[in-house]
């Protein structure tokens, strides 16, 4: 098999977007199939409907080899392999939904030349179950490590490829993992299970470590001490690293959330009781109840004030606000009476039916214009770069929550600000 073998796409999603633009720009044709059709029309014309560094300009390189269809055998009479990026939501009880994947795989039907290469992130045995009634099926399971906000430079410049098959799969995997070569990272081949399993350990480890430090923030509050210079003494250990080590106001996002609740529920549903993760994500819901409280230490009961929330994405270089830490507490400020203002210089048009209740705003200074207070959610460098002499002069309360410990606390407390970061 040539190194330039077609490539399907089924998902235009954030991930699936990413995956069929990379792989167009290695070289290769790729077909994406998504069931939306006004999403396809969008794409076909050039324009991307999500907001990732670097895409646009990838899309619009390779335009001849990117083809946008809704139609499933488009893609099955182009390609082989199939990249399955479908979205997998938690249910209520906090299983993964996939009612989407099995679509995916019913549209394959039995045919033994292609192969559904699992990019959307899955419970461990999802592929075991997949193929237990599908003989000669071809299954990898490839999942993504992708950041939103560097997800086309993580694509390209992979900390690790894992490629997970059974023995009955070992062709098709070794032309998945073939495609990867060029990019010159580390390739992980192991078994299905495994590779399900190390993506959401991946990212339960990470919530961890943003837990955790989060929980030292909350004790240094308490004794007096520094969590950001905690922070750096800890990650100069090799065996700690620096990342995921910023407090803040908790995770979000698409990922860790539902990846976490996944885990602990898949554990759950083997007889095994996964403490960890549940200490992780109450965690990150204490954090934003220790928000509200820091806000009315300062300004005693929340009704009828202004409060204005800077960020509504998860994290800044992205418009995704799934899970958004800024959506809860625009809920919660609410009930607890406060008018709530909110501005982001990308996400709000994403967010805006989520922010019924809210005031949304043109600009940061329309935001904090008779705020009583200004909470920090993203960190977006527009808002450590605002005029904040200005920005003291319109605020009816100059009190600053830095929920990401991103901003100059001496300088602003220098310019007459009451500020408190978090574990600072």
């Amino acid at each position: 098999m040539s190194a330039q073998e077609p490539i399907g796409v089924i998902g235009a999603g954030w991930v699936g977007l990413v995956t069929a633009t990379c792989f167009a720009e290695l070289g290769h044709e790729v077909h994406c199939r998504d069931i939306v059709a006004e999403k396809v029309e969008t794409l076909r014309n050039g324009r991307v409907p999500i907001h990732e560094p670097g895409l646009n300009e990838l899309i619009e390189r390779n335009r001849e080899r990117l083809h946008f269809t809704t139609e499933m055998g488009d893609v099955l009479s182009n390609a082989h392999l199939l990249f399955c990026c479908v979205d997998t939501p938690p249910t209520y009880s906090g299983d993964a939904d996939l009612s989407r994947v099995e679509t995916v795989v019913s549209e394959i039907g039995d045919s033994t030349d292609h192969a559904i290469v699992m990019k959307s992130t899955v419970p461990v045995g999802t592929g075991r179950a997949i193929t237990r009634e599908r003989e000669g099926f071809g299954y990898i399971s490839n999942p993504e490590f992708l950041k939103e906000g560097t997800a086309v430079e993580d694509f390209m410049h992979p900390d690790r490829v894992v490629v997970g098959a059974s023995a009955e799969s070992q062709g098709f995997a070794d032309r998945v993992a073939a495609l990867y070569e060029p990019l010159g990272g580390a390739i992980v081949r192991t078994d299905v299970a495994s590779a399900e399993m190390i993506k959401l350990a991946s990212n339960a480890f990470l919530a961890t470590k943003i837990s955790f430090i989060n929980e030292i923030a909350n004790v240094s509050e308490e004794l007096g001490a520094d969590v950001s210079e905690v922070a750096r003494g800890m990650g100069l250990d090799s065996r700690i690293g620096p990342q995921f080590l910023r407090a803040g106001i908790g995770y979000g996002g698409s990922c860790f959330p539902k990846d976490v609740s996944a885990l602990k529920q898949l554990a759950g549903n083997s007889g095994y009781h996964f403490q960890l993760l549940t200490a992780v994500i109450e965690v990150n819901e204490l954090q934003k109840r220790r928000t509200i409280g820091k806000l009315q230490k300062h300004l005693g009961s929340l009704v009828n004030k202004e409060i204005a929330l800077l960020g509504v994405a998860f994290k800044p270089d992205t418009d995704d606000v799934r899970e958004a830490p800024a959506l809860v507490l625009a809920a919660r400020l609410q009930g607890e009476g406060a008018h709530v203002r909110v501005y982001d210089p990308i996400a709000l048009e994403r967010a805006r039916e989520m922010l019924t209740g809210s005031t949304i705003c043109d600009s940061a200074l329309e935001a904090v214009d008779g705020a009583d207070a200004v909470v920090l959610v993203t960190e977006w460098s527009e808002f450590r770069d605002l005029d904040w002499d200005l920005v003291r002069e319109r605020m009816a309360n100059p009190v600053v929550l830095d929920g990401r410990n991103f901003l100059d606390a001496d300088a602003l407390r220098a310019a007459g600000f009451t500020y408190e970061g978090v574990g600072r």
